[in-house]
């Protein structure tokens, strides 16, 4: 799954050159990492700037909402504006779609919008696979440490889950973060496979949750600044991420960071240099086209652009092996790594062939 961002005001303390993203172009909307990213500061962040000595916790306002949908009670209502303000003014503008000025827009839409069977369906068969998430909680507090130590002025969130009916996959505010677990029920649920392909299933696992948290929250922090148009730019962007993620999970596979299984790791693996020798004959690498360069991030096969064989999102793949070569070269900090936005220069310093 790709990822768009919505962002409205979020701070930069990295001093990186960002822009200001308002629902950047949706591919499909059931097939996106989407981030809603929207200014939101009444919720308490999980820690403050100094270390991650208090563990991380994930607020369940999955569970909540449910049992408001599902009872009415004035006391869940009252526990959602007192506890969740933040959370539904995220959840109405990035999934409802409505106008988040009050909590009663909030209100009247959530039983609209989960009023349909199927979903509401979706929506228990959610919370009953994620009743119990410590070993989540514990994989969001590993790598949320490393990005803290690397990223010292990075302010932690305060992390929540939601369901968004196969909406919205993360939303972000300054202080928030919140993924849909509707979106992790498994390759093999059924519902997956009226809406996507099986190389997207590969991304809907439970294994996936920890790296799209982090991923969401390094999208939002470290946000696209080169052209759409230009394939090296967007090979190196989404290396960086990779290559962060990795970092920060070291116990979690390449074929699990990028969706794929390990047949399609070593296919990538046995024919690198093929992969990197069309893009160059083809003109495809500094060329500005961006239908040509979008092509390179499909989560569909790229098997009829390059090679039967070959898997989706070739361009991530390209990119995070050429920053991990500018990482053994240069001796460079992630920090500088981001701070970095000379795609031609990090290239130069690979030395990457």
């Amino acid at each position: 799954m790709q990822t768009n961002i919505y962002n409205i005001n979020k701070t930069n303390p990295f001093n990186i050159d960002k822009t200001n993203i308002m629902l950047k172009r949706i591919v499909h909307p059931l097939l996106l990492l989407s981030c809603a990213l929207i200014s939101c500061n009444s919720q308490p962040s999980a820690q403050g700037n100094s270390s991650l000595s208090t563990p991380l916790v994930i607020h369940r306002f999955d569970k909540l909402l449910y049992n408001y949908l599902e009872e009415g009670k004035a006391e869940y209502k009252d526990q959602l504006r007192n506890e969740y303000s933040g959370m539904m003014d995220v959840m109405t503008k990035g999934v409802l779609k409505g106008n988040a000025s009050d909590s009663l827009d909030f209100f009247e839409a959530a039983p609209r919008y989960f009023g349909e069977p199927t979903l509401r369906g979706l929506y228990k068969d959610a919370l009953v696979k994620y009743d119990l998430i410590a070993d989540i909680e514990a994989g969001l507090n590993k790598g949320f440490s490393y990005l803290h130590d690397q990223f010292p002025n990075m302010q932690i969130p305060a992390v929540y889950m939601h369901v968004s009916g196969l909406n919205q996959n993360v939303l972000v505010a300054d202080s928030l973060l919140s993924l849909s677990v509707d979106k992790y029920m498994g390759s093999d649920y059924a519902l997956y496979k009226d809406f996507f392909y099986e190389p997207q299933r590969l991304k809907m696992e439970r294994t996936n949750i920890v790296p799209d948290y982090l991923s969401g929250w390094l999208l939002s922090e470290f946000p696209y600044t080169g052209s759409e148009q230009v394939l090296l730019d967007k090979m190196l962007y989404e290396g960086k991420i990779k290559y962060l993620l990795a970092q920060a999970l070291p116990e979690t596979t390449p074929a699990l960071l990028m969706g794929y299984n390990e047949g399609n790791i070593q296919w990538c693996k046995t024919n690198e240099k093929k992969i990197w020798k069309t893009i160059i004959e083809r003109k495809h690498l500094f060329t500005p086209n961006k239908q040509t360069t979008a092509r390179y991030f499909e989560d569909t096969s790229n098997s009829s652009f390059l090679a039967n064989e070959a898997p989706a999102n070739l361009g991530t793949w390209m990119g995070w092996q050429i920053i991990n070569e500018y990482m053994k070269k240069s001796g460079n900090s992630p920090i500088q790594l981001m701070q970095m936005t000379n795609a031609q220069e990090i290239l130069r310093i690979a030395e990457y062939k």
